[in-house]
């Protein structure tokens, strides 16, 4: 399958579903499922990189994810920090820069510490962003952000009548990154799961029924196909994108975001 590849999705962002039914197809428990996906990302990486992606963002484990059995939440944190330890160096080589979206409290220490070690040690490079979304929920980012603005406001750096969808993304966690230009979701379910709630409202979706640790370089074309195939409208006639061809909205760049919004807790 060809691509254009001068009309690829700048931002991926991937809803990785699935591990549990898939392990339980094959008569495993969830914890093998995990592993085996865990292990696809590594996949999905290679592609991102050979097609020349800027940003991959991975739904790794949400705020919810806590009210799972505390076996597998526990080995969900053990996967990660061998995910990190065996893939950082290939990380390093190929200039990946890693990044961290979601609440810090409540990860484990050691987790944290090699996620911010990552961060650092990545932070200069220029080729694809990462960005793992841990201990990471939607509302939860918006609730945030509005806290942050809210506090601004408190101490007469903004006044309320200020506030513009521009100025509140740059209150999200990373709001350097651009908003997603395509959703995947696999695992057969039709729901985006309090994912990137405010960065997706232009996002194109795309869900398949194919389970996470069965979803291969070849689906991921596939999806990024399908984006291809579909006109992005932004609240404009197709007549009028066809005129004209119309750029993704993205948010502010981060040097505009006060130093009391920044990524801190």
């Amino acid at each position: 399958m060809e691509l254009d590849l001068k009309r690829l999705p700048q931002h991926v962002a991937i809803i990785m579903d699935g591990n549990g039914r898939w392990a339980r197809q094959r008569v495993r428990n969830r914890i093998f499922g995990h592993r085996k996906g865990a292990e696809n990302v590594r996949g999905i990486l290679t592609c991102c990189n050979e097609l020349g992606i800027r940003y991959l963002t991975l739904y790794t484990f949400s705020e919810e994810n806590w009210n799972r059995p505390n076996r597998e939440v526990k080995a969900l944190w053990e996967l990660l920090h061998r995910f990190l330890k065996s893939e950082l160096p290939e990380l390093v080589k190929n200039r990946v820069r890693v990044r961290h979206i979601g609440d810090d409290t409540g990860i484990p220490a050691s987790n944290l510490a090699q996620l911010q070690a990552a961060e650092s040690e990545t932070a200069h490079f220029d080729g694809l962003t990462l960005s793992l979304a841990l201990n990471y929920g939607g509302r939860q980012e918006i609730t945030r952000a509005a806290r942050l603005f809210a506090r601004d406001v408190a101490n007469g750096l903004y006044s309320t009548d200020q506030l513009s969808p521009e100025l509140f993304s740059r209150y999200l966690y990373d709001p350097q990154i651009p908003d997603p230009d395509l959703v995947i979701r696999t695992g057969g379910e039709i729901r985006v799961s309090n994912f990137l709630l405010w960065q997706i409202a232009y996002s194109e979706l795309y869900f398949t029924e194919l389970l996470w640790p069965d979803f291969g370089k070849d689906n991921f074309i596939e999806a990024i196909a399908e984006f291809q195939g579909r006109e992005r409208r932004f609240g404009r006639t197709g007549e009028q994108v066809r005129k004209k061809s119309q750029p993704s909205p993205e948010r502010a760049p981060a040097a505009d975001v006060p130093l009391s919004g920044s990524r801190s807790r």
